[in-house]
């Protein structure tokens, strides 16, 4: 690798430093000797030295910002660490311990990452992303901090969650980091806390109205476009009254998916693939009731609608009928069409109303429930247990994040239903023993999908994202866990199979596009070869000078 910095420039550069990593001939080269301790340190010795110190830390704010430490120093020990302990590190460099970052994201900022849009600069933002160093970026993930998981409206805070979401992309998929970009698009906070904070890095108005929201994201998207053709735009937290509207009018005119709609619809399909091989049944048979009317429920609503219609030869609408949409209101019904957001209304039952979650499952009488409402404990016992009075196996999906806006747990789900519910969760539960058996509980996380989404989407620069591509995503993933796993509980594989299940969905991404003509380049002959073959791997390469 030719690499032209030295000294102390190429030790501040953290996607080429390697700390005392570098041998002795690059320390004499590059003008290093002296500017480390003498110890020639292997990576392996590395990382046992951020583990011990990681170990020591005595909250999971702290785990963070020591991990943050790293990537900002040296990011290919940062990436060998993640996919060393990708199952301990996840919960913290993402869900749940991103919500806590973000929330005191201005307390615990210590250097810049990625880059900030915000209303005011917008007439440079054709310049300023030529500031940008590189120039090769594959992709985007931005954000405007207005949903930041269940905590609301965090502004700028909500950095935290493009960075996040791009190191899984890294460890997940081989996303060379080089290549990522995490964005903020500051267009001012409604949170009045913040405003208030000293140490809040954001812009401090309310947010702007809709007009001048949408001519800021237009003029935004056009600057990345123009600099980054390919690149492909990942919208992230977006408010529910702008994510469906964003991702209607950018999916066809620059390669662009919103990761909330349809990533975790792609995994939460997948993880009813394998609760439905439990209880061996089909989807068809099946009511299935979601609490939460956003940009997660309508996004699990249409990708069970595209499953219904792809196995089972149904119409749209006949499918759409086996989904019950409940909201703050109750049953999303036609009576109350004028007033339902647009996003409600494919989904709106022509029939009477129904109040609340207990009078939706009693006249429902549903095998899944599934809850994206972010109200915790709102799967009550009385909830539970009626859902069990018709349903011998009730497949119960808490999918809030973060933990303490899970509808319910799994040791209540499995103890109120005397062990029959198949559950899993948005963010991590322990797994539960009750009356002698131990059971797994599933976390669908989005990292299942969006890193091997988005690898096959840039390697065979796919020209849209389309919906039977996160259906192939999801019947993929849903192959990849055993008989055995089931037997326990464990709809999801285990996180360290995730570069080799990233692998698989993009390889069922690339052939999607490749049969629908979206890709943009001639078919590789080894197409699973080309696929790896784009992959990092976190590991120090020799240095040439320049």
């Amino acid at each position: 690798m030719v690499v032209k910095k030295r000294g102390r420039d190429l030790l501040r550069d953290p996607l080429l430093n390697k700390g005392t990593g570098f041998p002795d001939s690059e320390r004499d080269t590059f003008g290093i000797r002296g500017l480390v301790p003498p110890e020639v340190v292997s990576i392996d010795d590395q990382v046992q030295r951020v583990m011990e110190n990681y170990n020591s830390k005595v909250t999971d704010l702290g785990r963070y910002t020591h991990l943050e430490d790293l990537h900002d120093r040296n990011e290919t020990l940062y990436y060998r660490v993640l996919l060393d302990y990708i199952r301990e590190l996840t919960p913290i460099i993402y869900t749940p311990v991103v919500g806590q970052a973000c929330q005191h994201f201005g307390h615990i900022y210590r250097r810049a990452r990625g880059m900030y849009f915000s209303l005011s600069d917008q007439e440079y933002f054709s310049d300023m992303v030529d500031n940008w160093e590189r120039d090769e970026v594959d992709i985007v993930v931005v954000t405007d901090g207005s949903r930041i998981l269940g905590l609301g409206d965090l502004g700028t805070n909500g950095m935290g969650i493009p960075i996040g979401k791009l190191s899984l992309y890294v460890a997940g998929a081989g996303i060379y980091p080089g290549r990522t970009l995490p964005v903020m698009l500051d267009v001012g906070t409604n949170n009045e806390k913040l405003r208030q904070d000293i140490l809040y890095l954001g812009q401090r108005y309310p947010r702007c109205d809709d007009a001048a929201f949408y001519q800021c994201v237009d003029n935004f998207i056009t600057a990345v476009h123009k600099r980054w053709p390919k690149a492909l735009i990942q919208f992230e937290d977006f408010s529910n009254n702008h994510a469906f509207d964003l991702l209607t009018r950018y999916r066809n005119k620059v390669l662009s998916f919103n990761d909330d709609i349809q990533g975790t619809g792609a995994v939460t399909l997948a993880g009813v693939l394998n609760a439905l091989r439990i209880v061996d049944t089909y989807l068809l048979n099946q009511q299935i009731v979601i609490l939460g009317a956003g940009s997660a429920a309508r996004g699990i609503a249409d990708l069970l609608v595209t499953a219904l219609m792809e196995e089972s030869g149904i119409s749209i609408g006949e499918a759409r009928g086996h989904i019950w949409l409940v909201d703050s209101k109750g049953l999303v019904t036609t009576e109350r069409w004028d007033s339902l957001e647009n996003h409600k209304r494919d989904f709106a039952k022509t029939r009477d109303p129904l109040p609340d979650l207990m009078s939706v499952i009693a006249e429902a009488q549903p095998g899944i429930l599934i809850g994206v409402s972010g109200q915790s404990g709102i799967f009550s016992e009385s909830v539970v247990r009626s859902m069990h009075k018709y349903c011998e196996r009730p497949i119960i999906f808490a999918l809030s994040n973060p933990t303490s806006k899970a509808e319910c747990t799994a040791e209540q789900a499995y103890t109120w239903t005397n062990g029959a519910a198949i559950f899993a969760s948005g963010s991590p539960f322990m797994p539960v023993t009750y009356q002698g058996r131990i059971f797994v509980p599933g976390q669908c996380n989005n990292m299942y999908i969006f890193p091997g989404v988005g690898l096959g989407a840039v390697t065979c620069q796919a020209r849209a994202i389309s919906d039977r591509m996160f259906y192939v995503a999801a019947k993929t993933l849903a192959g990849e866990v055993s008989d055995e796993m089931l037997a326990v509980g464990q709809l999801y594989p285990d996180l360290r199979q995730i570069r080799d299940i990233s692998t698989e969905i993009a390889l069922a991404v690339c052939k999607v596009a490749f049969s629908d003509g979206s890709a943009g380049i001639e078919r590789p002959v080894d197409l699973l070869g080309h696929i790896r073959a784009k992959m990092y791997q976190p590991h120090y390469l020799p240095y040439q000078p320049g």
